[in-house]
């Protein structure tokens, strides 16, 4: 089969190759047009990745509250007139009239003033949650174990590290059973947690946290051994996680959630309540409103680029008018007409696709540089655009290599 359009390649690459500028000017729209696919949809790639990994992070099945607290004294007795702040009153009622809970603990978090041993790099965070916190955002223990409700009850002095707080305070050796002093509190280390992955950009609703760099703590030994300078600023408690059943709709659970808190609070504004589930949700909706967009923009290079295919074969049958009266006269059909141009017109845009693809996976690689983005090119993306050049080029071309075939014989021959 391949062997029947080899003379076509070959007259094709000859003739492309005697006007070697004029080609390579005509391929410039194939070039860009399909190296802004690639390059676009790399992008789109990279932040779809980044957006699932984050809400993975998160936990699909979970909800999370964060406490709006106040910033100074006017603040706080303006809220107050209206919300007592996110309470264990708030925690209990939502225990007790939502249907569907899996696990939920509260959060007591507290920046301390001081730690030993001391490290030059940021000081770890220090929360308080219940042992079912290990459950709710499915971590993994790397050494030791983690508190138990026993070590909750008794408000014992024990805490868990993030990957990043054990290697800062306490180096590369194994940590169990060593100590760390917050404020003014000795804790035992019972357990390590392993690395998680964090998160690069802020979500609405949640502080950026990174969660490598962590105390964690019984909520009740936070809650009896510290106190904050500032924590007649600060709710009683300032978070809550909670993960519903895998069968039970987290976004249907989390209005329940909400509109609990805003008659306890009073419509104060004071919490956000966040649904990782609907969060993925709605940024897969702008993500395709602005995959969109990119191809349109992308997909007006590729226009361009086969506008100037078809006029570069128009011009090329124009100049080529004696030598198809010749082979017309010698035998050649229409067919062989059309097919003699339009595998022109296709070998155009498949050498353009393929310098396009490899400029697109480079344009993607120095974005990913210049503005920290991650980019991801898939073998989906480079099928996509290559295919798209190999259509323009056949679009294109048809209607030139159809007008070469229409031409009549004895008249090409006449042509000077």
């Amino acid at each position: 089969m391949l062997q029947s359009y080899l003379p076509e390649i070959y007259m094709g690459l000859a003739s492309l190759l005697v006007h070697k500028l004029r080609s390579g000017l005509t391929m410039l729209g194939m070039i860009f047009g399909v190296g802004a696919v690639v390059a676009m949809l790399a992008i789109t790639a990279g932040v779809e990745k980044e957006m699932i990994s984050y809400i993975d992070l998160l936990g699909v099945n979970n909800i999370i509250i964060e406490a709006k607290e106040a910033v100074d004294r006017n603040e706080l007795q303006s809220r107050r007139q209206t919300s007592p702040g996110l309470t264990f009153r708030d925690f209990r009622a939502i225990s007790e009239n939502t249907q569907g809970i899996e696990a939920l603990t509260p959060r007591k978090r507290f920046k301390p003033t001081k730690i030993l041993p001391k490290t030059a790099q940021e000081p770890p965070l220090l929360i308080g949650v219940e042992p079912n916190y290990l459950q709710i955002n499915s971590l993994r223990i790397t050494e030791g174990r983690f508190f138990s409700e026993e070590d909750n009850a008794k408000s014992a002095t024990v805490c868990v590290l993030g990957e990043s707080a054990k290697v800062n305070l306490l180096g590369y050796d194994p940590a169990v059973g060593k100590y760390v002093k917050v404020n003014d509190v000795w804790m035992q280390v019972i357990g390590v947690l392993a690395q998680q992955a964090t998160a690069d950009s802020e979500v609405e609703g949640l502080e950026v946290v990174n969660r490598n760099n962590l105390v964690i703590a019984p909520l009740n030994t936070v809650m009896r051994r510290f106190e904050d300078n500032n924590s007649y600023l600060k709710d009683e408690i300032d978070g809550i996680y909670i993960k519903v059943k895998s069968d039970v709709d987290s976004v249907e659970t989390a209005n329940v959630v909400s509109a609990i808190l805003a008659a306890t609070h009073k419509d104060a504004g004071d919490f956000t309540v966040t649904v990782p589930a609907g969060l993925l949700e709605q940024r897969r909706r702008t993500q395709a409103i602005f995959s969109i967009v990119m191809i349109c923009i992308a997909g007006i290079s590729l226009l361009v680029g086969g506008i100037g295919i078809m006029n570069i074969m128009l011009a090329t049958v124009l100049e080529r008018t004696r030598e198809i009266g010749i082979r017309r006269a010698i035998g050649a059909r229409q067919a062989d007409i059309v097919r003699q141009f339009l595998t022109e017109a296709v070998l155009i845009s498949i050498l353009g696709g393929l310098i396009g693809i490899a400029f697109g996976f480079t344009l993607s690689r120095i974005i990913a540089a210049a503005a920290g983005w991650s980019t991801v090119v898939t073998t989906s993306s480079i099928a996509v655009a290559f295919g798209v050049s190999v259509g323009i080029g056949l679009l294109f071309g048809i209607y030139p290599a159809v007008q070469a075939a229409k031409l009549d014989p004895i008249e090409a021959i006449r042509y000077e």
